[in-house]
């Protein structure tokens, strides 16, 4: 059955220019975005195995180690289209949609649930998402923002890492404790990448999957910093 209208789903053609952008005063004189990290290091990662550990309540208190999770996720496969079909405007394929259930069933069982979800306006992104609503339970009270910059910034080399980091302080809260960005190759791989420090390869509906500590998301990017958000794995369908 699908899902009805949202009303948490919105379209934003944001700048990020909220305050709340600013970086807090925790430094990592490691690591600074804009600049060079430390040399990536290639590692090989497998789908995690649920614990009753990994899902963090909501409600608990906000302490200096609160855990926040980020999830970059890939869109699932798309079909390439008829001559006058924009590459924005692709539909999902076949592959991709049961790629998007096995993925949606996945995160579901692990406890990773987002509770504020940015997404690329395209559609093969949309479509992706809508498969999830359907078939993660509790998805429906997800807080959705389409952002159009989500498509294009993918593009341009070294510049997602830091454009996802102002969108997560722009749209959340201090209570949230996970956040998905649904986006495009080859920004998505590159961020999971510069955040983590490890070379993460991303194909589609394959979602990265990172954790940092801080009393907020803007103290959790200051203090990891890029190379210091752990990678607690690669999900794939």
């Amino acid at each position: 059955m699908r899902a009805a209208p949202n009303p948490t789903l919105s379209c934003c053609c944001c700048r990020f220019a909220s305050p709340k952008c600013v970086p807090s005063a925790i430094p990592n004189p490691r690591f600074r975005l804009g600049a060079s990290s430390a040399p990536l290091r290639s590692v090989s990662v497998s789908t995690p195995v649920a614990s009753s550990s990994t899902a963090e309540e909501p409600s608990s208190p906000i302490t200096a180690t609160s855990r926040r999770r980020l999830i970059l996720l890939r869109h699932a496969e798309s079909v390439w289209g008829g001559r006058f079909t924009r590459d924005h405007d692709r539909p999902l394929s076949e592959v991709g949609r049961n790629n998007a259930i096995s993925i949606a069933h996945k995160l579901e069982q692990m406890g990773w649930i987002p509770e504020l979800i940015l997404s690329s306006d395209a559609t093969r992104t949309k479509e992706t998402l809508e498969i999830l609503r359907e078939n993660i339970m509790g998805l429906n009270q997800a807080k959705v923002h389409f952002i159009p910059s989500f498509y294009s910034i993918a593009a341009m080399d070294g510049q997602t890492a830091e454009h996802l980091q102002k969108a997560i302080c722009e749209f959340s809260t201090d209570e949230i404790l996970t956040v998905m960005c649904m986006g495009h190759n080859r920004g998505w791989e590159e961020a999971a990448s510069m955040l983590s420090g490890d070379t993460v390869e991303l194909k589609t509906c394959n979602a990265a999957l990172l954790e940092a500590s801080g009393r907020s998301w803007i103290e959790a990017f200051s203090v990891a910093g890029l190379g210091g958000w752990k990678l607690h794995g690669i999900l794939k369908p």
